[in-house]
């Protein structure tokens, strides 16, 4: 007989649950090593049951999350075994995972004697072996080019670590305190969790947090229902298109068929294109989390974003091709791309289905990570750009954020002090502001990309590389609004012409004292610019938010 759970019970326990991830959140800020993590975040924390349903997360980076259920589906398909004072780890995108990047821990939750939960880190590191230094390999043609592969594995034992096994993972990586301190962070907030969810447990017994669960999930799901039940029925299609494969092949696409009847979407991406040589394939797991992120982002904000607010999503897709990959193909950039693209050709598609709630696109990734000597310290650093954010998409609601990211993060990186960065790491900012009409016109308009010139201030040569997109495609503009301002990088160095930068290139050598002129992407517009208010136009030109003369070099 299941237990009947009081609304004000539910209420609480819901909310415990929130406040578990978020502080579980927390302790990982704080505890992290690497710059990526503690400063810019780049880290998602959930609760998932033994059924692999996400339960809570707390306010991160959604292709994380919507990753996570597969993950934990690959680690109890591998382990029958399972015991309290375990400690799981993956991060292999053909087990569960999304990219090599990304390392994910689980802490299994026990109660009564039975297993009910696992608590969840995903976080990216700052290196995961590979050819490349930061992650990121533009030149793979195979997985086992981009870096260390981790299928489910167990890395503590009955409460005891494995270190034999903690040793083989360090040593495969470029910077192996880090690793190890960024590890051992992702261990310690999945075993806060752990122990705040037996608190849970202890106070409320596990029937109760059982029968609340259940109906923490069914709630989420009506309200989800509701909300689509609403738009109009029928099949309608969008497509988006990456730049480049790095290899020569342009214009990738992605094709959505998405199909609403009553209350269900069916979203089919059969029809994209084949898989490439390069990284820019996805995996499976990602691209299901693309799609539950394009969906989640056009219901109510108010309705929480777990298993059962996707209930009436279905996702559907054909191995081979770049939005899923066959096992053994390249995918490190998958998180980025395709999955911005992914949610842009979703959320096209869905614009014909309810249009007061699609947004414009919003920009899209270009990242640089620098490897190098420190002349301060004479010790090696790994840096990784999240400064100059791209602009989001506008809405029916309003402009879009300016410097606010992709579609992947949605504000969840940051990009994190300045004045911290120039103190850890040998660069100078020489500017870093709003890059003014970069925004697609609209009735709303889209948010600004961002203009940074930043000094490189080794006393060696430095090595960086690039992974992204978005130099040829900018942000799609929405019902009659313009696309945004495609973005535009550009290395200087004394006594030679500047060099534009490719979006996927590998080696660049970066001289003492050369500069970086970054110009990121800004977002797409939406509803015609001639709607657009004439206060919304005076505010923008006393702003300096439109001088499209600033966008050049």
């Amino acid at each position: 007989m299941s237990t009947a759970v009081d609304p004000i019970t539910r209420s609480v326990i819901q909310h415990r649950l929130s406040s578990i991830v978020a502080e579980m959140g927390e302790a990982m800020l704080r505890t992290s090593y690497s710059q990526i993590l503690n400063s810019s975040r780049d880290f998602s924390i959930a609760i998932c049951d033994t059924r692999a349903r996400l339960v809570a997360q707390a306010d991160h980076i959604p292709v994380h999350v919507g990753a996570l259920p597969w993950a934990v589906r690959a680690v109890e398909a591998r382990f029958a075994d399972i015991a309290p004072g375990d400690v799981m780890l993956l991060n292999d995108p053909y087990h569960g995972g999304s990219h090599l990047p990304d390392l994910t821990a689980f802490v299994p939750v026990f109660a009564d004697g039975r297993r009910f939960f696992w608590t969840v880190v995903r976080a990216h590191q700052s290196d995961i072996g590979g050819a490349t230094h930061g992650g990121y390999n533009p030149e793979a043609t195979e997985i086992w080019q981009e870096g260390l592969r981790i299928p489910p594995l167990r890395l503590h034992e009955g409460g005891r670590p494995r270190d034999d096994l903690l040793d083989m993972l360090a040593l495969n990586v470029r910077n192996a305190r880090d690793f190890r301190g960024d590890l051992a962070a992702m261990v310690g907030a999945a075993h806060l969790g752990q122990r705040r969810l037996e608190r849970l447990f202890a106070e409320f017994g596990t029937a109760v947090v059982e029968a609340a669960v259940e109906a923490i999930l069914d709630a989420a799901e009506q309200q989800a229902r509701a909300v689509v039940a609403g738009w109009t029925d029928g099949v309608f299609n969008g497509e988006a298109f990456l730049d480049d494969d790095g290899r020569g092949r342009e214009n990738l696409r992605i094709a959505a068929t998405v199909t609403k009847r009553g209350s269900d979407i069916e979203v089919d991406l059969s029809d994209s294109d084949p898989q490439a040589d390069s990284f820019v394939n996805s995996s499976h797991a990602n691209t299901q989390a693309a799609v539950a992120m394009a969906f989640a982002y056009l219901i109510d904000p108010a309705t929480p974003k777990n298993d059962g607010a996707l209930r009436p999503l279905k996702v559907v897709a054909k191995q081979g091709t770049i939005v899923w990959a066959d096992p053994g193909r390249p995918v490190t950039l998958c998180t980025s791309h395709p999955s911005n693209e992914i949610v842009e050709a979703v959320i096209k598609a869905l614009a014909g289905c309810c249009p007061d709630r699609a947004m414009a696109g919003w920009s899209r990734r270009f990242r640089l990570a620098i490897k190098g000597e420190d002349p301060r310290s004479r010790r090696g650093f790994i840096w990784h750009m999240f400064q100059a954010r791209p602009g989001g998409g506008a809405s029916p609601g309003g402009d879009g954020w300016s410097s606010i990211g992709e579609w992947h993060t949605a504000g969840g990186i940051k990009f994190g002090s300045i004045e911290v960065a120039e103190v850890r790491f040998p660069l100078h900012f020489r500017r870093h502001e709003f890059r003014p009409g970069s925004g697609g016109r609209g009735r709303h308009r889209g948010g600004l990309g961002v203009a940074l010139d930043l000094v490189v201030e080794t006393e060696r040569p430095a090595l960086a590389n690039t992974a992204g997109d978005g130099v040829r495609h900018g942000a799609c503009g929405l019902h009659g609004g313009e696309d945004g301002a495609p973005h535009d990088y550009r290395l200087v160095s004394a006594g030679r012409p500047p060099r534009v930068l490719k979006t996927k290139e590998a080696g660049i050598v970066l001289a003492p004292g050369d500069v970086l002129e970054i110009r990121s992407g800004g977002g797409g517009g939406w509803g015609p610019p001639a709607e657009r208010s004439a206060a919304a136009q005076r505010r923008d030109v006393e702003q300096g938010l439109v001088d499209a003369g600033a966008q050049e070099h």
